[in-house]
């Protein structure tokens, strides 16, 4: 034959299949997204008595009043409609989020008209942090069926810190029938410098990297996403050398852990501006059972910033950067200082 191992890829999307057609056979592929949202202070307006929201309350300095709460759960909302629909329609199967503060903050999202169709679930537990900010886990259950879901507490003694930090979320469930393990985080900040507090990141990949080595332990085809705001680049020491999370996925070993997103830093690509420059801290990495070559189960597709015009702050001190909510104290009617991140998944039909 004059064409070998050549594929013709006509990638035709109908509802939420690929159409792959290639010289000796046709094939059909349903695709799925999944995503990660850092929400920016998606907090409620009470205050809350055990932590440090006092700020975002009515007579807090950020003055945040239910309407501007109403308001902030539209436009987060308005996010989640789009994201992810020019391959899946109905959007992303499920999505990582941070800086929300409780079960009342998810409640008024997933109800805004803009998604309220889609009938979204979450799971979210309350961990120590001081501002009473967590983790959580929006999921479609048209595509999603939760298993099992547990937080692990990030211990920071060992860093020198007493401060406390969000706790990782791990879900586990279905996927159209396909067991995958969710970690959703929120590492600690930059605060006090990149490098004083690079340690307590350290500790926290640390937790993660356990967690996926006692999934892959007791089932070594285990599918893990690690996903969150890392407050750390792709490239940075905690991601590499700590969790192990490569950029080339040729040299993924069989427990090893692909990260798409080193391709992106490298071109200069990122989920947030600070001080005139790009980082790349919203991250969804996996292990290496998602890059195998199986029809059977879900394969890894493309991976995306969703950092759509109408997310992009077009005037003002942050022109160019994420539409954030505040402008100091004052509300300036955006999203998040963060861009979404979206990684696609494909699976044979037949």
């Amino acid at each position: 034959m004059v064409i070998t191992n050549r594929l013709l890829l006509l990638l035709l999307v109908f509802s939420t299949c690929f159409t792959v057609t290639c010289v000796a056979q046709k094939k059909n592929y349903h695709v799925v997204a999944v995503a990660f949202y850092n929400c920016e202070n998606f907090f409620d307006t009470k205050d809350d008595p055990n932590k440090n929201d006092e700020e975002f309350t009515p007579k807090g300095a950020y003055h945040y009043t239910d309407e501007i709460f109403q308001q902030k759960a539209h436009n987060l909302a308005t996010v989640l409609e789009k994201l992810g629909t020019e391959l899946t329609p109905d959007g992303p199967a499920f999505v990582g989020v941070a800086e929300v503060e409780n079960s009342g903050s998810l409640d008024a999202l997933i109800s805004q008209p803009e998604i309220r169709d889609r009938h979204y679930k979450y799971v979210i537990f309350y961990g120590p942090d001081e501002r009473g900010i967590n983790t959580g886990f929006i999921y479609n259950p048209k595509y999603f069926t939760v298993l099992d879901a547990q937080p692990y507490h990030v211990n920071l003694g060992g860093s020198g810190g007493k401060e406390t930090t969000r706790d990782i979320l791990r879900v586990s469930g279905l996927l159209l029938g396909d067991t995958v393990h969710v970690l959703v985080n929120h590492w600690p900040s930059r605060r006090g410098g990149e490098a004083a507090s690079a340690p307590k990141r350290a500790i926290a990949a640390a937790v993660d990297r356990k967690i996926v080595d006692s999934l892959m332990h007791a089932n070594p085809e285990s599918r893990v996403f690690i996903m969150g705001d890392l407050n750390d680049d792709p490239t940075s020491p905690s991601v590499v050398k700590v969790l192990g999370a490569s950029g080339d996925r040729n040299k993924v070993e069989k427990n090893g852990i692909y990260n798409p997103w080193v391709a992106f830093y490298k071109k200069g690509i990122g989920t947030l501006a600070w001080d005139n420059s790009w980082n790349l801290f919203d991250q969804i990495m996996f292990t290496a059972p998602l890059l195998k070559k199986d029809d059977a189960h879900w394969q890894y597709y493309k991976a995306e910033v969703f950092n759509k015009d109408f997310l992009i702050q077009s005037n003002g001190e942050y022109k160019g950067s994420p539409h954030r909510s505040f402008s100091g104290t004052t509300w300036i009617n955006g999203y998040s200082d963060h861009f979404p991140t979206i990684v696609y998944l494909v699976r044979a039909t037949n």
